[in-house]
């Protein structure tokens, strides 16, 4: 066999073998592989994470209890008799009695529905407003990203608490759903500024690139542009930090609650049952540990899903 022959013998056995060394695999060398999408590998990177997991599962446990508290506990929460005042844990009630003779473990498990819904509705409300924000901030630039930009430094100027004390004094009266509504949108009003803030920096980012101008050329106009090419990629770091404001509105609410000025009794939250809680101290700590350690483990478990979500998309991190 001449060495031509024998080059070409070995390049056939080669080919039927394939990249992978196994005889009959096709040739694989040339074919396009699938791209690796920025979501997919931040999963990939979630998914080795126990922090990110432990955060989840509470999270979950958390939004049901919220949704359907009667999975956690089957006592009425309203079901109150002074003759059990500070009582001894017995039957349901796993933690004993309030002052009130209200069943503590029940208060707290149904405190999480009015806490996740301000904190919920508050984070919508804030996510809305800092897109439409930072997408027409960093979008259009010029004067009209001076402007908004001011507008932002202005509002992050302002504390929150502080702030959510004095407009909340002016539907101190009003029924329980105004005050309801009304932490919510101080919250959201006070609240959206950072997050405009990453919406504006990724806008800025996603329209140097190729796509944008491709879509521009082929006469795309802003309102398509913005909508379809430069939305996907603003919301990923958005939602990220609107996991974690979410964890600080529930804190903020509770707060406020607490302080007399947000929601109130016979509404059910952790934060009246901390104030109530803390008045009878003395008596018994149970019921101001129990919805104390509730509210506790949801901020940090929304502060941990946040902090894992974002370490996930961010490269350099990796």
């Amino acid at each position: 066999m001449s060495d031509f022959e024998t080059v070409a013998a070995t390049e056939d056995q080669a080919a039927r073998r394939g990249v992978s060394g196994e005889p009959g695999t096709p040739d694989r060398v040339g074919v396009p592989q699938r791209p690796r999408s920025l979501a997919g590998d931040a999963w990939r990177d979630l998914r080795h994470k126990p922090v990110f997991w432990i955060s989840l599962v509470l999270v979950v446990l958390v939004a049901a209890m919220a949704a359907v508290p009667s999975l956690f506990t089957a006592n009425d929460p309203r079901d109150c008799l002074l003759s059990r005042q500070h009582a001894a844990a017995s039957g349901g009630a796993v933690f004993g009695y309030d002052f009130q003779g209200c069943d503590t473990y029940a208060r707290a498990v149904y405190g999480a529905r009015a806490s996740l819904l301000v904190g919920a509705l508050s984070a919508l409300l804030t996510g809305a407003v800092a897109l439409v924000v930072g997408m027409v901030a960093g979008y259009f630039g010029r004067w009209v990203d001076a402007v908004l930009s001011r507008v932002i430094d202005i509002v992050l100027g302002i504390p929150l608490l502080l702030a959510a004390i004095v407009l909340l004094k002016r539907v101190s009266t009003s029924s329980d759903t105004v005050r309801l509504f009304a932490v919510i949108f101080v919250l959201a009003v006070l609240g959206w500024t950072t997050a405009a803030r990453v919406v504006r920096s990724s806008v800025i980012t996603a329209k140097e690139q190729d796509y944008v101008a491709a879509a521009r050329m082929l006469g795309a106009g802003n309102g398509r542009i913005m909508w379809r090419h430069i939305l996907p990629n603003a919301l990923a770091p958005a939602i990220v930090v609107l996991t974690i404001a979410l964890g600080s509105f529930i804190a903020a609410e509770a707060t406020l609650s607490f302080l007399g000025i947000g929601l109130k009794a016979p509404t059910i939250s952790w934060g009246i049952e901390i104030d109530a809680g803390r008045v009878h101290m003395r008596e018994s700590a149970t019921p101001l540990v129990v919805p104390s350690a509730f509210l506790a483990l949801t901020v940090l478990a929304f502060i941990m899903l946040g902090d894992a979500i974002r370490d996930a998309f961010d490269p350099k991190l990796r």
